[in-house]
């Protein structure tokens, strides 16, 4: 629709629509401006049906990949019974002793049952300059919330392979190592009953935590590790953990994230969508992330 203005002869200024032919010296942006908003209030319908659409487009990305998600864990889980579930070793890791180097590994995998359709679990490995073994911290959600090397350093995930998505070596992860045992020895919830599966904390909030201490790792969790956002220091607002962006938090139900690391995300009651730019991929809640990896 087109607007533009006349000038009648005793100079009042009416506006017609299109048919009438625009004149530029009787038409300015200021009276454009106040015409089209008159226009948008005499039509609110059309204010309705945007948002309508934006609702509809936002619902799809979320619904659309978690049925996909759920799809994939109806007709192809089969790790069975979580209590008899194969927790061996994933064969990720060489020997302790046949690695002398300093290392330190986040690892991610499928949860346990119909969780698994919505988060990964994550925990941590460290390992010192010449160590005879690996140590893996996990958190949760039975006895004590901290648990220390209760399964192999790169074991399965109750039946689910374990990928890393966090990879440090030498004299990087030699001088990081001290930091991370500080955090870990310090968390807060570490008490029985403070692991709260959603929205935290949970083992991706205390993940999270720890990567928040070395924001020179430039450490990312994936999409799916659902509890990453939970505000565990009590802030809800601030600056991301690479330091390179902003986030707001609302107690880990809804947040914004965005920077040059982490990329944007929008954090729907967990569930992550959003983007990256830096290393090009998608983020969909369930399915996690499509692009590059993130190691």
């Amino acid at each position: 629709m087109h607007l533009c203005f006349r000038t009648s002869s005793d100079g009042a200024e009416d506006v017609t629509h299109s048919g009438c032919r625009h004149k530029s010296r009787g038409c300015s942006w200021r009276k454009w401006l106040n015409a089209l908003h008159q226009w948008r209030f005499a039509n609110p319908s059309s204010d309705c049906l945007i948002v309508k659409k934006y609702v509809l487009v936002f619902l799809l990305l979320v619904i659309v990949p978690v049925s996909i998600s759920a799809a994939s864990y109806l007709l192809g889980d089969d790790r069975g019974n979580w209590q008899t579930a194969d927790r061996s070793s994933a064969g990720l890791l060489p020997k302790a002793s046949a690695h002398p180097e300093a290392l330190i590994r986040v690892y991610a995998a499928r949860t346990v049952r119909w969780r698994g359709i919505f988060a990964v679990h994550t925990w941590i490995v460290v390992k010192e300059r010449d160590a005879s073994r690996y140590s893996r911290y996990d958190y949760t959600a039975w006895g004590d919330p901290i648990r220390v090397d209760g399964f192999a350093a790169d074991g399965r995930w109750f039946g689910a392979t374990p990928e890393a998505v966090i990879a440090v070596n030498g004299e990087d992860a030699e001088r990081l190592i001290p930091r991370i045992r500080a955090v870990i020895e310090n968390y807060r919830f570490r008490s029985y009953g403070d692991y709260n599966p959603w929205p935290g904390p949970n083992s991706n909030t205390f993940v999270q935590a720890v990567l928040n201490a070395a924001p020179e790792l430039n450490a990312v969790l994936p999409p799916t590790a659902i509890g990453k956002d939970y505000p565990y220091s009590g802030e809800w607002f601030g600056l991301t953990p690479s330091r390179t962006g902003v986030f707001v938090s609302l107690g880990g139900y809804l947040g914004l994230t965005i920077g040059w690391i982490e990329g944007v995300e929008l954090n729907f009651f967990g569930g992550v969508l959003g983007f990256d730019v830096r290393r090009p991929a998608l983020k969909f809640p369930g399915l996690g992330r499509l692009g590059l990896p993130l190691t």
